[in-house]
């Protein structure tokens, strides 16, 4: 048995378990995921969040599965969800850092139910990667946020709202497959409501399907289209389908721009993981 926190930030939902004394062997963690993600089997959720000592000078590192059971860098709503996790467990105060695969992500404590993290800089920034599909191509950008990087394509698609979301997930599958993204990529569709407003949806490898919301997809597409010159200066909200989260790029002489991403966390449940199949 296990005790285990539900949380989502803007409807990215996730399952969080405090594994700082190493009880449950690493080969185990994927199928561990997969199962509690299940969300007709198990608990349910995006992803799962496993919080181990730090490895560095972070003041924990956090492992972070999808809800198929592999394992990604990181994850920009997932941070911010599990630094109120540390903050509340006293993990670690207002200001924590937290070592991901990616590298470390800074987090901040805005208010009781709001967090600010920094998301892993983009070690990849291409404003226009041509990709070909059915014979037509489409200009998305690319972006890869730390070493070694989270992929990230971003689309422009007029009329998202009123979108067939069957037609919106079979390109989105098609784009996260595509060759010339040799990690497969995660696929943020946008659509540029002002200067700085985005309306977002994002198809997310690893869950097979769009989510709530992705920190790190609405991170990529606002920092891709500043350094193309399509959004205005200062910070920029992203309406993603489960709430709004804001970016801030700022730039860096002489080093990659600094994201940063805003918004809710919402802490669903809380209790004691007794699924017999897995024995924990």
């Amino acid at each position: 048995m296990m005790d285990f926190w539900k949380m989502n930030g803007a409807g990215n939902d996730f399952i969080i378990l405090d594994d700082r004394e190493k009880a449950i062997p690493d080969e185990r963690l994927p199928h561990i995921a997969a199962k509690l993600c299940h969300r007709r089997m198990s608990i349910g959720a995006d992803g799962l969040m496993v919080v181990r000592p730090a490895r560095q000078d972070g003041d924990y590192r956090m492992l972070f599965f999808n809800s198929d059971g592999s394992e990604a860098g990181m994850c920009g709503n997932g941070s911010r969800c599990i630094c109120r996790y540390g903050y509340e467990n006293g993990l670690a105060g207002m200001i924590q850092r937290v070592e991901t695969l990616s590298g470390t992500v800074e987090g901040t404590r805005v208010d009781k139910r709001h967090y600010r993290v920094r998301l892993n800089s983009p070690s990849v920034l291409e404003t226009d990667h041509p990709v070909k599909i059915d014979g037509k191509t489409y200009h998305c950008a690319y972006v890869e946020l730390g070493r070694p990087g989270l992929p990230h394509a971003a689309v422009s698609y007029d009329g998202l709202l009123s979108a067939d979301k069957d037609v919106l997930r079979a390109f989105g599958r098609k784009l996260r497959y595509h060759p010339s993204f040799p990690q497969g990529a995660n696929v943020t569709f946008y659509e540029i409501m002002d200067e700085n407003k985005l309306r977002a949806v994002t198809y997310e490898r690893g869950v097979e399907d769009f989510t709530l919301a992705c920190g790190t997809g609405a991170g990529s597409a606002v920092t891709a289209m500043k350094a193309g010159g399509k959004l205005g200066d200062g910070p920029v909200t992203v309406e993603m389908p489960g709430g709004t989260l804001t970016i801030e790029v700022e730039n860096v002489p002489g080093a990659p721009p600094a994201i940063y991403l805003t918004g809710p966390t919402n802490i669903v449940c809380k209790g004691t993981v007794i699924d017999e199949d897995l024995d924990i």
